[in-house]
């Protein structure tokens, strides 16, 4: 994408074309103006389009752009706080309100890409999360305990019950999440830009906003070539904001985040190794996270960025790491390379910001953005067409907040991932 074949590797390889688009050019008039062609952003024109609402969505560059086109594929439910503590950070109404509603995200997400017919190579049989170590095994215990209790389809396999559905011995166990899933994450972003379309908003990509300002009762949201006029704004840009909503960017401690995907494997190797197509992440804290594409691709990726001399020491630990966890893949070849980066709040939680009255956006996934974004699109389009007031929505209004050391930390984050794989075997 944009040339860079770095930005969105194997999944700009396989998903299908984006819809046709153009830039904003000119003045134009809708009830409210998306920013941000992510799954939030898109989540929101496509039920306010939906329900008979003008919008016309403004793109900076291209569509899946961010997070949205870059990200591993797992559908998950819920964020990575456990569910017993989201209570302790939002209070109990707006905690079970943000479980319930994560909870459920993973059917939503399947319900609109069954409902328009998204082909997007999207898989049911749940994801797996693998304990490494009795610390591991006793991290997945205590969260699908908390789940259980919430009524959650989340149960724990032994050793030999993951080995048998991921092809290892490597992990002590694993807790498998029967709502969740995986999908190709551009393939999903470009399939609800046709939607979008096909549910009559406008999409304009190549647009970046540069200033919004009033006009009466509404907004003018400005572009270097054009301009809209709408009642409601809607900011949906996340971890890659600029310009004028910055703050949000600059409220989120960026992690590097990278992805290599394998040749096909043989045939045989695919009868034993992630067989039923679960996508996995692991419990370590410099994380990693597996899965298998369409076409049989081994997608493998962990903490890191893809430049400098991170390139050759991610790659080179990612050959030992698979080798390490699959032995029985031996030597195999790497066909595309990737990385992006996830926005993370200071308590690992999303946000609800109201940059001015009619203004509005939910940012800051942490690395979670097909199920929460979706469902915080459709959230955004139920307060917008006055379904939902404002005290009835998932997260309370809070204000953009800048983290101590944010470009310290980013430093640490890409420098000790390199650190931690530069001699690193993972097992």
């Amino acid at each position: 994408m944009l040339n860079d074949p770095r930005s969105h590797g194997l999944w700009e390889k396989t998903a299908p074309a984006a819809p046709p688009t153009s830039k904003l050019q000119g003045a134009a008039k809708a009830d409210v103006v998306v920013i941000g062609g992510g799954y939030t952003g898109l989540s929101t024109a496509l039920h306010l389009a939906e329900a008979g609402t003008s919008v016309i969505l403004l793109e900076a560059r291209e569509i899946g752009f961010g997070g949205a086109g870059r990200n591993v594929g797992l559908i998950n439910a819920g964020m990575w706080v456990m569910p017993d503590d989201l209570p302790g950070e939002l209070g109990s109404v707006y905690g079970e309100r943000l479980l319930d509603l994560l909870g459920n995200g993973p059917r939503s997400v399947m319900e609109i890409i069954d409902r328009h017919g998204i082909e997007c190579e999207l898989e049911r049989q749940g994801t797996l999360h693998c304990a490494v170590g009795t610390a591991g095994r006793k991290e997945i215990e205590d969260r699908a305990e908390q789940w259980q209790r919430r009524g959650a389809p989340v149960e724990i396999l032994d050793i030999s019950e993951t080995e048998r559905k991921i092809g290892t011995r490597a992990y002590q166990g694993s807790l498998l999440d029967k709502r969740a899933g995986t999908l190709q994450p551009l393939a999903y972003a470009r399939g609800l830009a046709h939607a979008v379309l096909k549910a009559g908003a406008i999409l304009h990509t190549s647009s970046p906003v540069n200033t919004y300002e009033r006009t009466g009762s509404g907004w003018r949201v400005t572009t270097a070539e054009g301009s809209v006029e709408a009642q409601w704004v809607v900011v949906a840009t996340d971890a890659y904001s600029e310009g004028p909503f910055a703050a949000i960017r600059e409220e989120q401690v960026h992690l590097p985040y990278f992805n290599f995907a394998t040749v096909p494997l043989s045939d045989n190797l695919r009868k034993t190794v992630l067989a039923e197509r679960q996508g996995c992440w692991d419990t370590k804290e410099v994380l990693s996270s597996f899965r298998m594409d369409k076409a049989g691709r081994m997608v493998f990726g962990s903490v890191g960025a893809l430049r400098g001399t991170g390139l050759s020491i991610h790659k080179n630990w990612a050959r030992r790491a698979l080798k390490a966890i699959f032995p029985q893949i031996g030597d195999i070849a790497f066909e595309s390379e990737w990385y992006g980066q996830i926005g993370m709040t200071t308590n690992a939680l999303p946000r609800f910001h109201k940059f001015a009255p009619g203004v509005i956006g939910f940012s800051g996934y942490n690395g979670r953005g097909i199920s929460p974004g979706t469902v915080f699109g459709k959230t955004l389009a139920a307060h917008i067409l006055g379904q939902m007031r404002e005290d009835e929505l998932p997260l309370p209004l809070t204000d953009p907040l800048a983290p101590p050391f944010r470009t310290i930390k980013e430093a640490w984050y890409e420098a000790g991932a390199q650190l931690a794989h530069l001699a690193g075997a993972r097992f």
